[in-house]
């Protein structure tokens, strides 16, 4: 077996992924939370929004800047482009569809436990298809215990990731939930990553790798779902919050039922009409007061 450096670059990289997983949990909750003030296809937009923040920052995003600092000493590494765009699109749309099932639902427990393992699977697919994006001259296996454990990981912190979508409320909240979310899609990062094991062909080292490099590939793509990131924080922090949503239905409901009553007390109110007179009326009335 050949040695494997997780982190080339130091702390910068671990740290780095675990500042992307934590404002895209961020950003995905401050999403839920206005999706809970709103229906149909208001939404549907919260809760899209909310599955990119979460799958394409929060997770995708982490895991390939964490692997920015993977190395294997003897071979480069190049990165299979298609299978990295099928990885990002998985993360976003299990993500999403666990996002909507239990928005839906509500709390209900078995809605709850089967978004998350659906959410979870979903995850470590997301993880695994990324590693398999990896070429290099090299021969990968995976050890069972750890991927085993990473998927428990994954399961699990989807599960409370997605009650937390339910239930948090405010800014140091949302804060504290997002540093336990971000705690726990590194730590099923790294517990993949140290699954995998390789045996550098040394016959091949010195042949090129079919795939991008991770800096012209990479990069560029990593810096374009931030940008994404950012004009969604400039969205959620210029909208109005689930509290003035509920605060103005109220208010509009308040305005129409006093509009009803106004005018269910209006004909109530009107003077009753004054009676006419003996011999008012028509010229061509009789004396027994019927119309010739």
């Amino acid at each position: 077996m050949s040695h494997i450096d997780h982190f080339a670059q130091g702390i910068f990289t671990p740290l780095a992924a675990y500042v992307m997983s934590v404002i895209g949990s961020f950003l995905s909750l401050l999403l839920a939370s206005r999706a809970r003030g709103t229906h149909g296809g208001a939404r549907l937009r919260w809760l899209a929004g909310a599955a990119l923040a979460l799958g394409g920052t929060g997770i995708w995003v982490m895991h390939f800047v964490a692997m920015m600092g993977f190395r294997v000493p003897g071979t480069a590494i190049t990165y299979d482009v298609p299978l990295t765009i099928v990885s990002a699109l998985v993360a976003v749309v299990i993500v999403g569809v666990g996002l909507a099932v239990v928005s839906w639902s509500g709390e209900r427990l078995p809605a709850l436990l089967g978004a998350g393992l659906l959410t979870g699977l979903g995850v470590a697919a997301m993880h695994y298809l990324g590693m398999a994006a990896m070429n290099m001259a090299a021969v990968k296996h995976y050890a069972a215990l750890p991927v085993a454990a990473s998927v428990l990981i994954a399961v699990v912190a989807s599960t409370v990731a997605l009650w937390f979508s339910l239930r948090v409320e405010g800014l140091l909240a949302t804060t504290g939930a997002a540093l336990i979310m971000g705690v726990a899609v590194t730590g099923m990062h790294y517990t993949g990553m140290f699954s995998l094991s390789v045996t550098v062909d040394r016959s091949n080292t010195g042949q090129a790798l079919a795939g991008a490099t991770a800096m012209s590939f990479l990069l560029p793509l990593l810096i374009g779902i931030s940008l994404v990131t950012l004009v969604l924080l400039l969205v959620v922090t210029l909208a109005p919050s689930r509290e003035e949503l509920e605060s103005e239905t109220r208010l509009l409901a308040q305005i129409e039922e006093q509009r009803a009553r106004a005018g269910a007390a209006a004909p109530a109110a009107a003077p009753p009409s004054r009676p006419q007179p003996p011999g008012a009326g028509s010229l061509f009335q009789r004396r027994d007061g019927r119309e010739p």
